[in-house]
C-alpha cells in the first residue's frame, strides 16, 4: 500500500521523535478532512509487529466505534500498544496479555468484574479527604523551595500517593514505583538513558513486588482493596499474577496519565493566564475534563481487526493494526466547538481522553478527575501566583504526551 496522500511521504503518526517535540495536530486536521481512516506505511517489523504499517483513524465518531466493537476490533491479538522496539520478540508481547488493557471479552469482563471493587464512587469518595490532605501539603512543600521543576514537585506526588492509599502499597515505597514506572514508558527516550533491558526489568521488578504484596494479602487478609482482590472467597479474586499485572497497569494507565494530564494542565493555565484566573475565582466543576481533553496524555492506542471489515467506507483486512488517535478525536471541530481553544468552562465535552468507550472506558476516571481537581484546587489556594520559569522539557514516546520537566515559580 501507498502512503497516504494527505501527509508527506514517511511521516509516521507514531514516530517518537515527532512527539519529542509536539502533538502533531495540523496532520491530524488533514486526515480528519480528506483520510479519516488512512493507511500510514512503515518499514516491516518497525513497531515490532510482523507487518508493514497501520490504519489510522482520527474522527472522533470512528475511534468511538472502533472502541465499542471489540468482536471485531481485538486489543489482545496485538496488545494496546501500537509501537514497541523493533528488537521486541514475540513472547515479550504476547506476555503481556496478562495485563487487563490487552484483553478482551469474556477474560477482560472477568478481571474488570473484579478490579472495579477498588474504584466503587464509595472507595473513590472515601479516599477524597486523604488526598485532599495530601493535595495541600503537596503544594505547601513546593511553595516552600520557591522555584522547582513542577512534574516531580507537584504533578507526580499525587497520582502516586493515591495509587499507594488505594491498594494499601507504604507511602515509603511511593518512589520506587515512580522509578519503575518511569523506566517503563521512558525506554524511547534516550535524554534518560533507559534501555529497553532496563524497561522490561523494571516492569518484572514491580510485576514481583506486587506478586509479593498479594501473596501476603491472600495468606493474611487485611481490610484494604488488595485483600478484595486476592483473597475474596465467593465474588472471584485475582491470580498472584493477574494482580502484578494489574499493579503494573495502575503505575502507568493511573499514574502516568494522571501526572501528565496535571502538568499539561498547569502549563495550559499559565500560557492562558484569563484561564487561570477564572479558575481562581470560580473553580468550575467542567475543569478537570476540560484539562484531560487538551491533554490527551494517552496519544494512540491500536487494536487488531479480526476479520475483514469496513470502517468509514475504507476495507479493513483481518489482521491489520488499526490506530486510535484519541488527540485526534479530541481536536474534531464536528463535536467540539473552538477545539483548539482551552476552556475550561466547556459543556458538553465528550471527550475521548479516558477512551473512546466500550469495554475498555477507562476504570479510574472518577479518581482521576478527584485528583486533577484536589490539586488545582491546592494550588490556587497555596501557591495562586506560580509562574512558567522555562519551557516544558518534552517526553520522546511514540504513544504517551508526556512532559518529563516544567520549570515554575511558586511565589
Amino acid at each position: 500500500m501507498s502512503s497516504c496522500p494527505a501527509l508527506p511521504d514517511g511521516f509516521d503518526l507514531t514516530d517518537p521523535d515527532l512527539y519529542r517535540h509536539r502533538v502533531p495536530l495540523p496532520e491530524f486536521a488533514r486526515l480528519r478532512r480528506s483520510a479519516p481512516v488512512a493507511w500510514i506505511p512503515q518499514p516491516h517489523g518497525l513497531a515490532g509487529f510482523d507487518d508493514d504499517g497501520y490504519w489510522a483513524v482520527t474522527r472522533h465518531a470512528d475511534v468511538r466505534e472502533v472502541s465499542t466493537r471489540p468482536e471485531v476490533f481485538s486489543s489482545a491479538l496485538n496488545t494496546s500498544v501500537i509501537r514497541f522496539h523493533p528488537s521486541i520478540k514475540r513472547e515479550q508481547i504476547d506476555a503481556q496479555r496478562l495485563m487487563m488493557l490487552n484483553m478482551d471479552p469474556p477474560e477482560h469482563t472477568r478481571v474488570r468484574r473484579i478490579v472495579q471493587r477498588g474504584f466503587t464512587p464509595r472507595s473513590v469518595r472515601a479516599l477524597g479527604a486523604a488526598l485532599r490532605e495530601r493535595a495541600g501539603a503537596i503544594v505547601t512543600a513546593a511553595r516552600e523551595h520557591g522555584s522547582g521543576d513542577f512534574v516531580t514537585d507537584i504533578a507526580c506526588e499525587l497520582p502516586l500517593q493515591a495509587i499507594a492509599e488505594l491498594i494499601g502499597i507504604p507511602q515509603e515505597d511511593r518512589a520506587r514505583i515512580f522509578d519503575w514506572s518511569n523506566k517503563m514508558i521512558s525506554y524511547d527516550d534516550p535524554e534518560l538513558a533507559v534501555t529497553e533491558e532496563t524497561g522490561t526489568l523494571s516492569a518484572a521488578e514491580l510485576i514481583g513486588y506486587a506478586m509479593n504484596l498479594a501473596a501476603d494479602r491472600a495468606r493474611h487478609p487485611a481490610r484494604d482493596i488488595v485483600s478484595q482482590l486476592v483473597a475474596a472467597e465467593d465474588e472471584g479474586n485475582l491470580g498472584s499474577d493477574e494482580f502484578g499485572f494489574f499493579v503494573l497497569m495502575l503505575a502507568v494507565a493511573g499514574n502516568e496519565t494522571t501526572r501528565n494530564a496535571i502538568s499539561h494542565g498547569m502549563h495550559a493555565f499559565l500560557t492562558h493566564p484569563e484561564q487561570w484566573e477564572l479558575y481562581r475565582s470560580e473553580r468550575p466543576a467542567t475543569t478537570a475534563e476540560e484539562i484531560v481533553r487538551w491533554a490527551t496524555p494517552v496519544v494512540s492506542f491500536q487494536r487488531t481487526a479480526t476479520r475483514d471489515t469496513e470502517l468509514g467506507g475504507v476495507a479493513i483486512a483481518a489482521g491489520r493494526r488499526v490506530g486510535l488517535f484519541y488527540a485526534s478525536a479530541n481536536h474534531d471541530p464536528e463535536v467540539f466547538d473552538a477545539p483548539d481553544a482551552f476552556d475550561i468552562t466547556r459543556d458538553p465535552n465528550p471527550h475521548l481522553g479516558f477512551g473512546g468507550g466500550g469495554p475498555h472506558f477507562c476504570l479510574g476516571k472518577s479518581l482521576a478527575v478527584l485528583e486533577i481537581d484536589l490539586i488545582f484546587g491546592a494550588i490556587a489556594d497555596t501557591a495562586p501566583g506560580i509562574r512558567l520559569a522555562g519551557q516544558p522539557r518534552r517526553l520522546r514516546s511514540a504513544w504517551l504526551n508526556g512532559i518529563k520537566e516544567l520549570r515554575v515559580t511558586y511565589a
